[in-house]
C-alpha cells in the first residue's frame, strides 16, 4: 500500500514540478484561482448576490459550501492525506537520487490533511448549485429547445474549466496531489447533487438549524477526541506545516481544521438566524422583496458592507478567543446580509417615497 501510494505521490511531484517550470509566467493567475476559490468567497460574495436574485439558491449555497466542508473535514481526518510540500521533504522514496525541486507559495501551507481538496471539493459544489439553478430557471416548465442545449452546453462547458482551473492551480502551488483535487471535485458534485433532493433546508426553523449545527460540531469534537483516546492525533499535520513551511508566516491559524469548522457552522447558524427573525420577515417577505430597485440595493449594499466587515481579522494569540470571534464573524455574515441590510434598505426606501408623496 505504501509503496503504491509513494508511486502516486510521485507522479503528483512531478506534475507539481512541471507546472512551475513551465507556467513559471502564470504563477499570479493560479494563486488568484487559489484564492477565488477559497469558500470564504462563497460566503461574502455568492451568497448576497444570490439570495437576493433567487432566495432558494443561496440558501442551498449555504448548505452545499458548509454540509461540504464539514464532510471534507471528516474525509480528511479518515484519509490522512498528505500534502506536496511536506511528502517531498520528507519521503526515502528517491533514495540517493535527486529530489525534485518544488517551489512554495504564501498560499501552499495549509495545515489540514491533504484528501480530499477543500478547494476542489467547495468550488465544485458551490458552482455545480449555480449552473443546475440556472438551467432550472431558463427552462422553467417548458420544453428543452436548442437554445436551452446551448445554454446547457456552455454552462457546464464553463463549469469544468473551471474546475480544472481549481485543480491546476492547487497542484501548481504544492498544496494538493492530482488525486486530492479530483477526488475534491467528485465529491463536492455528489454533496451539490444530494442537496437537489433535500427540499426541507428551505424552510427550516431556527431550532433544527441550532440542532444541526450542534450535531455537527459534536460529532467533529467527539470523532476527534475518540481518536485521540486511541493515540491517534489528526492535528499532526500542523507540526508538518510548521515544520517543512519556507516561510513561518505562511502558516495561518485559520487554515486549521477546527477553524474551518467553527467558521463554516457560523454561517450555518446565522443563516438560522437570518431566516428566523422579523426583519428578515418584513423585508425580504414583503410586498417590497418583489421590487428589483429593493433586490439590487440590498446586492450593493450587502458587498460593500461584508468587504469592510471581512477587513476585521480576529487575534490569533489567544487560541480559544480566536475560534470564538471566528464563529461570531461569521454568524454575523447572513444575519447581515439576508436580514439587517434588507431590513435597513426597506426602511431607507420607505423613507423616500413619503418624501415623494
Amino acid at each position: 500500500m505504501e509503496a503504491s501510494m509513494n508511486i502516486l505521490h510521485d507522479a503528483g511531484i512531478q506534475a507539481t514540478h512541471y507546472l512551475q517550470e513551465n507556467y513559471q509566467g502564470s504563477q499570479n493567475l493560479f494563486l488568484f484561482i487559489s484564492f477565488a476559490a477559497d469558500l470564504r468567497n462563497t460566503f461574502f460574495i455568492l451568497f448576497p448576490i444570490w439570495f437576493h436574485l433567487c432566495e432558494a439558491v443561496g440558501i442551498k449555497l449555504i448548505w452545499v459550501a458548509v454540509i461540504g466542508d464539514w464532510l471534507n473535514l471528516v474525509f480528511k481526518w479518515i484519509l490522512f492525506g498528505q500534502r506536496p510540500y511536506w511528502w517531498v521533504r520528507e519521503t526515502d522514496y528517491y533514495g540517493n537520487a535527486s529530489v525534485p525541486g518544488i517551489q512554495q507559495f504564501p498560499l501552499t501551507c495549509e495545515t489540514g490533511p491533504g484528501s480530499p481538496s477543500g478547494h476542489a471539493m467547495g468550488a465544485a459544489g458551490v458552482y455545480y448549485v449555480m449552473v443546475t439553478a440556472i438551467l432550472s430557471i431558463a427552462l422553467g416548465r417548458k420544453q428543452p429547445t436548442i437554445k436551452h442545449q446551448f445554454l446547457r452546453t456552455v454552462l457546464w462547458a464553463g463549469f469544468w474549466a473551471v474546475q480544472v482551473c481549481v485543480c491546476l492551480s492547487r497542484v501548481f502551488i504544492a498544496a494538493h496531489f492530482p488525486h486530492q483535487v479530483i477526488a475534491g471535485v467528485l465529491s463536492g458534485m455528489a454533496v451539490a447533487e444530494a442537496f437537489r433532493h433535500i427540499p426541507s433546508i428551505y424552510d427550516t426553523s431556527l431550532r433544527r438549524y441550532l440542532g444541526t449545527t450542534l450535531f455537527l460540531f459534536s460529532f467533529a469534537l467527539g470523532f476527534y477526541l475518540l481518536l485521540k483516546v486511541l493515540g491517534v492525533d489528526l492535528l499532526w499535520t500542523l507540526e508538518k506545516a510548521k515544520r517543512w513551511c519556507d516561510q513561518p508566516e505562511w502558516v495561518h491559524i485559520d487554515t486549521t481544521p477546527f477553524a474551518g469548522l467553527l467558521r463554516n457552522l457560523g454561517i450555518l447558524f446565522g443563516l438560522g438566524l437570518a431566516l428566523n427573525s422579523q426583519m428578515y420577515l418584513e423585508s425580504c417577505k414583503g410586498k417590497r422583496s418583489q421590487q428589483l430597485r429593493f433586490r439590487l440595493s440590498c446586492i450593493a449594499a450587502s458587498l460593500t458592507i461584508l468587504h469592510l466587515f471581512d477587513s476585521f481579522k480576529p487575534p490569533t494569540e489567544v487560541e480559544m478567543l480566536f475560534y470564538v470571534l471566528s464563529f461570531c464573524k461569521s454568524a454575523a455574515v447572513p444575519v447581515a446580509a439576508a436580514s439587517l441590510i434588507p431590513y435597513c434598505v426597506s426602511q431607507v426606501l420607505n423613507q423616500q417615497e413619503k418624501k415623494a408623496l
